[in-house]
């Protein structure tokens, strides 16, 4: 501003050429001109610097079109679905042969004010991720808490497939035990196909390792041929694919009445499945609905069980108690073995083939064989 008003006040004012001040200040004859006519026609004002970006941008979006993108981004964010720019070029695309690119959607948001600056994050690049190969190679569980209008907890039992992403089965229980989660399985199972493995974290509803038993989940899965896997304690990061679907599922929850009754929270879960499963675009996926990766490739079936594995085989180290008997894990279930008081306080072992048990001294002699009869709790020792 100070050097446009010199060249001015050098024109105007001492009278000197265009030719000499231009030379005199290294600047060119026709910018000193510009100056001096812009100064004639509006003063010391029109000297100011101007914006050198262009009065109208050719492909710059419509009004309409932005107002597209925000009906979208707010109807979306009201039924607490995802909202990102990627999801809005997907639904776009689905009325629009030619949507706009998710830079221009992300920086229509922008401009509206629906786009936070976050800090710098963890790159993406820094990540050891791990995927399934094939739909039902792989699935994962967990459970996650919520509460209903009056203020009680309940839970929400998950299992997803590793590959697509697919939800097999999300139930909503007052108190998740260890039966119901075999119960969902087979539910899942019935649905989508038993997968050939799966994957959960150390929770006592999954396992009993840390009782040095077998859960009836354990049990089943070995029956069945799934190959059983356990996360890292304390590390959910491992079971990440549904603790990431935890948080998507509560986001559309919150956003819905507070349910009062679980068959209400329930309808609200199946209304966001079908929505998660069939509709909405999943970004590890190609921006494809989890079914359509589920439904692109062949599925995994559990491995086929030889004669050898066809029954659970363990051994356990016990003591019979002053009751005479002994007690054995079954599908979660407690059960105990009559020895016969004459035998208290004496150290056995248990060779356990699935519901065939065989009790044997330390010295090896066999007390007692038995089939478990899972229906009762004692096992009565038979009377010679």
């Amino acid at each position: 501003m100070e050097l446009a008003r010199y060249l001015v006040d050098a024109v105007v004012v001492e009278k000197r050429s265009y030719r000499d001040v231009a030379a005199a200040h290294g600047v060119s004859k026709s910018w000193v001109a510009t100056l001096v006519a812009r100064f004639r026609e509006g003063g010391y004002e029109a000297i100011a610097p101007r914006s050198r970006a262009a009065r109208k941008v050719a492909n710059h979006s419509s009004d309409e079109l932005e107002d597209r993108v925000v009906r979208i981004r707010k109807e979306l964010s009201e039924e607490g679905f995802d909202c990102g720019a990627q999801t809005i070029h997907y639904h776009l695309s689905l009325s629009d042969p030619q949507p706009p690119s998710v830079s221009t959607i992300w920086r229509v948001l922008k401009r509206r004010g629906f786009v936070t600056p976050q800090p710098h994050k963890r790159p993406k690049s820094s990540y050891i991720r791990f995927e399934a190969s094939l739909p039902n190679e792989s699935w994962q569980s967990d459970v996650t808490l919520f509460e209903l209008k009056d203020g009680s907890k309940v839970e929400i039992l998950n299992f997803l497939d590793d590959f697509s992403r697919v939800c097999v089965a999300s139930r909503v229980l007052p108190t998740t035990s260890s039966p119901d989660v075999v119960a969902t399985l087979y539910e899942a199972g019935s649905t989508w196909g038993l997968p050939s493995s799966l994957l959960t974290d150390n929770g006592c509803i999954y396992t009993a390792a840390y009782r040095h038993g077998y859960s009836a989940l354990e049990s089943e899965l070995f029956h069945l041929g799934i190959t059983y896997k356990h996360s890292r304690p304390y590390h959910p990061q491992t079971c990440g694919k549904v603790e990431r679907f935890h948080q998507t599922l509560k986001l559309f929850l919150r956003k819905q009445p507070k349910p009062e009754t679980i068959a209400e929270l329930q309808a609200q879960v199946d209304r966001f499945v079908a929505y998660y499963n069939d509709i909405r675009p999943h970004r590890a996926k190609g921006r494809q609905p989890p079914r359509v990766a589920f439904d692109a490739r062949a599925k995994a079936v559990p491995r086929n069980l030889g004669p050898t594995y066809s029954r659970e085989l363990r051994v356990r180290h016990d003591r019979i108690d002053q009751h005479g008997s002994v007690t054995i894990r079954y599908k979660s279930r407690l059960h105990h073995i009559g020895m016969g008081r004459a035998l208290n306080g004496t150290r056995v072992v248990l060779l356990v083939a699935g519901r065939d048990i065989r009790v044997l001294s330390e010295d090896g002699e066999l007390l007692r064989q038995l089939t478990l009869d899972p229906s009762r709790d004692y096992q009565p020792h038979a009377r010679p």
